[in-house]
């Protein structure tokens, strides 16, 4: 396959489908289609990372970084409607899915652009960066995602993250403990590292 997920517009024949799928406690309808990332269901690091995620007591604006058809953005949205959940994607294709599955899911308090990591993104105050991050985009721009999402949190913002450990989680870990003052393993399963990092 000559391009992946991240690509900015897929060139792959367009075949949408559409499937129920629980999480957190909760049915949601999704559609997606080739040329996104996890086509045919919510694939286990999402579902791992949704299912540990904790909200912070501090409530404020979350950052689903590589957002893909949606699943972590509407999630997070409809459990707090009271918040603005921001979604980016690199990808034209998922972003257009990402519209429609909010829509689907009656889910309106979220903002959707197409950026580059954070190219696109001027709010420097989220409170929560949460991402499954685009791994096949190599070692730099997950590094890199890292760094920004630093510089896009306020004081006491978290950033989570799903990564294997096949996948560079140690270097991950290794990477957040430059730039955060709190690091930490949320949890593990099936070689999944759930990864919480606190700007203190």
């Amino acid at each position: 396959m000559s391009e992946h997920y991240y690509t900015n517009n897929p060139s792959v024949e367009s075949k949408p489908v559409t499937f129920s799928f629980e999480l957190r406690g909760k049915q949601y309808r999704f559609t997606s289609d080739h040329g996104v990332f996890s086509k045919k269901e919510i694939d286990f690091g999402t579902r791992l990372l949704l299912d540990t995620f904790q909200f912070p007591a501090e409530k404020g604006t979350i950052i689903d970084v590589g957002c893909g058809y949606g699943p972590i953005g509407i999630t997070l949205a409809s459990e707090q409607p009271d918040i603005t959940v921001h979604m980016v994607d690199v990808n034209e294709r998922a972003l257009v899915l990402a519209k429609q599955n909010a829509n689907q899911n009656g889910v309106s308090n979220i903002i959707i652009k197409q950026s580059s990591l954070f190219e696109s993104v001027e709010e420097r105050d989220f409170q929560v960066v949460i991402t499954n991050p685009p791994i096949r985009a190599g070692k730099q721009v997950v590094h890199t995602l890292y760094e920004q999402a630093y510089h896009h949190l306020k004081k006491g913002g978290q950033l989570w993250v799903v990564i294997q450990k096949k996948q560079g989680a140690p270097s991950t870990i290794e990477k957040l403990q430059e730039h955060f003052g709190e690091v930490e393993t949320i949890a593990k399963k099936k070689g999944y590292f759930i990864i919480c990092a606190k700007k203190v």
